[in-house]
């Protein structure tokens, strides 16, 4: 046993954006260590399988359906390496991003649990190498933003839009579907050009991944083309575009295949 992991310690590790090859080394070598594996709803079995002596625990979060409240999740972290498991607290993605980890990690650590990180990739990082751009480019984008439109129920959507609309970055939205008009609306009325290409990726690195190219003024439209319960990160940059200076195409690059879009039915040109 890897001294890195001792029993009554906990590891919250990056899953990924879901492809078991995209996992770290250590992400795996954890998996396979680990007696307790508590995993959101989003992480699938090809990986929930690289723990095969685990017991597993779903506390998944998903399109506002939560199995388990944060404090529940917390409290369950905390039991289990008390009781001398090695855990994992299996999250979707980066844990840092997004990922409510430090609320994890300081439950673990008021409680005197040992705890560390293993970074996963993220979702925008997964949708750049999949659609075959950079999220920086020399000249074009300088700066990314991370930003998310998931919101406390009932709450709006209170971002710094004149920061955020911004020509010379690339802005990533994670969990971005349903604030899809909001996003696009505000974007625009704070000067970002309606013309801007945007990038919307659903279950990206998987078999069934879907990448819709579109634009900031089209892209409440475009949402509507995929499946409301798929996890959905919108890319809104000039950097977005396939080649520097060319015109968008409204087509949905499914993974190996094309998959056309009626741009005249779905949304104007």
């Amino acid at each position: 046993m890897a001294d890195d992991f001792p029993a009554g310690s906990v590891w919250l590790v990056g899953a990924g954006p879901g492809d078991p090859e995209l996992l770290t080394r250590k992400a795996e070598r954890l998996l396979a260590a680990a007696e307790v594996v508590f995993h959101d709803a989003l992480v699938g079995p090809a990986i929930l399988d690289l723990a095969p002596q685990a017991r597993l625990m779903p506390v998944g979060k998903r399109s506002g359906r939560h199995s388990k409240d944060q404090g529940t999740i917390d409290a369950l972290l905390v039991e289990a390496a008390s009781s001398g498991a090695r855990v994992v607290r299996l999250k979707g993605g980066d844990p840092s991003i997004f990922g409510r980890s430090m609320e994890e990690l300081t439950a673990l650590r008021h409680a005197g649990i040992p705890v560390r990180i293993c970074p996963g990739i993220t979702a925008a990082s997964a949708t750049a190498a999949s659609a075959g751009l950079s999220l920086s480019l020399r000249g074009i984008a300088r700066r990314v933003q991370f930003v998310t439109a998931h919101t406390r129920r009932g709450a709006a959507l209170d971002l710094d839009w004149a920061a955020l609309a911004q020509a010379d970055a690339t802005l990533a939205i994670y969990m971005g579907r349903e604030a899809a008009g909001e996003v696009s609306r505000n974007l625009i009325a704070a000067g970002l050009a309606g013309s801007t290409p945007a990038l919307i990726a659903c279950n990206v690195s998987l078999p069934d991944e879907k990448l819709l190219r579109t634009r900031l003024d089209l892209l409440p439209l475009a949402v509507k083309a995929l499946a409301a319960d798929l996890p959905t990160l919108i890319l809104i940059g000039d950097a977005v575009a396939l080649e520097v200076g060319a015109s968008l195409s409204v087509t949905c690059l499914g993974r190996g295949r094309l998959v056309k879009v009626d741009a005249a039915r779905s949304w104007p040109r």
